[in-house]
Order: C-alpha cells, then structure tokens, then sequence
C-alpha cells in the first residue's frame, strides 16, 4: 500500500476550493458519491402507503395531492404538492401515506457508492423536508425534467437519472442548511464562522488542530467558540476532529490492501494498539473486524 493519504482522500480541485465554491459542503460532498438509476411516476390511493425499497436512498416530490409522513423519530407532518422529501437511508421508520384524494409521487431511487464517508451519511436525518416554498422556485424548475425521465426512457436516460438524482441530493441538502434545521456537520454549516473551523479540520485532517487555532479561524473567543460549537456539531471540536479521522479510517480500510497499522498511522495515531483502542471506542468494534483486515504485526487489538 504505498498510496498517500492525498491520495487516499479524494479532495476538490484547486479551483473547487476558491471562496465561491469551496466551502466545507463541497469538500464533504465531493466524497459523498451517490448513484442513482430510476425515477418513476407512482400513483398512490387514498390512504395507500407508499411502498419504497428497504435500504436505497430516496427523492421524492409530490406532484398533485398530499402525503402524511410519520415516524418514530422525525415529527410527524404533511407533504404537499410540490414538496420534496429526502430519505437518506432508505424509508426505515418513516411511514408515508396518501391522503385526501390520494397523491402522485416522483419517486427517485439511488445509493450511496461503497466508498463515501458513511460518518457523514449515517449523521443525516431519517427524512428531510423541503417545502414548495422553501425550495425557492428550484424545486419546480427542476420538476419538467423529472417527468420527462419517469415518463420515456431515452438515450442516454441511465446518466440523466443518476446526475439529476445527485443534483436534487446537494440541492436539498444546501437548502436544508440554509434553513438553519440541522444537526452535526451540516449543524456546522449552518453558522460561517463555526464553518470556517470546520473547513480546516476536513482539508488537513492530519493536523492536530487546538482550540485556539480553530477559534481564532472563526473569529471568536475560545470559550465562545467551544460553546456555540458544541451547540450546533453537537461534540466538542476535539471530539469531532478524532471521530472526523477515523472515519477517513474507516474507508480506507475498505481499500484494497489495506492494513490497519499503516491506515493508523496515516491519520495520526502513533501505534496500532492505541488506533484500534479509538476505533473501538467510535464504531464499537476493531478496525481489524471491519473488512476482516490483516494487522501489521498481527498481536494488537
């Protein structure tokens, strides 16, 4: 394995991280990579459930009636024509109904590539809502050419589809930041001077950022930026950066011949035993479990 870390973590090009478009929900979604391969025109009847693939991420836009979405985590809510729900990891809990009249739906189906950070996926909601309203008129620019692909299949439809299906994914996601609703790393996002900090923990994840450094990226005081950080991320910044590291660990430990003392060393931890220990610590299991990796020395846990 004699890949760098560079190498390992796929960065935006340079000209992606000017200051128009190289924010962190670039950098993050620049290794978040996701395939899409159908979208469909669903007629649901009244009261009908809406019947989606167990385990495949999901857009969907309502076009004409209504949904009730429950669950046992989100709150529970209507979605009206031309609405759009987000399900990241598939419907789990949530429970999407046809009311009133019944509804249409344009359902589009895809997953997230072996290779994305799944830290970063499993830390988004179940559902995300965006609102006809909030979409600002994307939403419904955006509608014709769902149709036109749930309606003929064309040359050319397979990448139409997955492109339109990433494009509605980032779209969603940069509204749901805007609107302030978020948690986690997307919580981050959604204050520019907390952004900022985390801006430079993802680009040089190898360094061992102190708080000072990163209050003073953020133009804050130490103890005002350790509070409003905690608020949003939800984890404090060390936390945050140690548990950023290891999952960079974790896909490259999916990487072919990959060996976990080395992956440890590359992101930071000075020995395998005390890598495996922080590992364990975040994900509940060794990192040698994960893929069933060799070790470098064969004796640490």
């Amino acid at each position: 394995m004699t890949e760098t870390l560079e190498n390992l973590i796929d960065l935006p090009d340079r000209e992606a991280r000017g200051a128009a478009s190289g924010d962190l929900l670039s950098h993050v979604l620049a290794q978040i990579r996701l395939t899409g391969d159908r979208v469909q025109s669903l007629s649901i009847a009244p009261t009908e459930r809406l019947d989606l693939d167990a385990g495949l991420g999901h857009v969907l836009v309502v076009a004409e009636g209504a949904l009730h979405a429950e669950s046992g985590v989100e709150q529970p809510g209507t979605v009206d024509t031309g609405d759009l729900v987000l399900l990241p990891r598939g419907p789990g809990e949530n429970l999407l109904v046809a009311s009133g009249a019944g509804a249409v739906v344009i359902a589009c189906r895809f997953w997230f590539d072996p290779y994305s950070l799944r830290g970063m996926i499993s830390a988004l909601p179940q559902r995300i809502h965006i609102r006809r309203a909030e979409g600002a008129g994307w939403l419904e620019g955006i509608m014709p050419f769902l149709m036109i692909e749930a309606a003929e299949t064309q040359p050319g439809a397979a990448l139409m589809i997955s492109r339109i299906i990433d494009l509605l994914v980032i779209r969603t996601l940069r509204t749901w930041v805007h609107l302030g609703r978020t948690s986690g790393w997307l919580g981050g996002l959604s204050d520019a001077r907390i952004a900022r900090a985390l801006k430079l923990v993802h680009e040089k994840p190898l360094r061992r950022w102190s708080i000072e450094a990163l209050a003073e990226a953020a133009g804050m005081s130490r103890s005002s930026f350790c509070e409003r950080f905690i608020a949003l991320v939800g984890r404090s910044p060390a936390r945050y950066q140690n548990e950023w590291r290891l999952n960079l660990a974790r896909d490259m430990l999916g990487r072919r011949d990959a060996r976990v003392g080395e992956v440890g060393l590359r992101v930071g931890y000075r020995s395998e035993a005390a890598f495996s220990r922080a590992y364990k610590a975040l994900f509940g299991w060794p990192p040698r479990d994960e893929f069933h990796l060799p070790s470098e020395t064969g004796s640490h846990g």
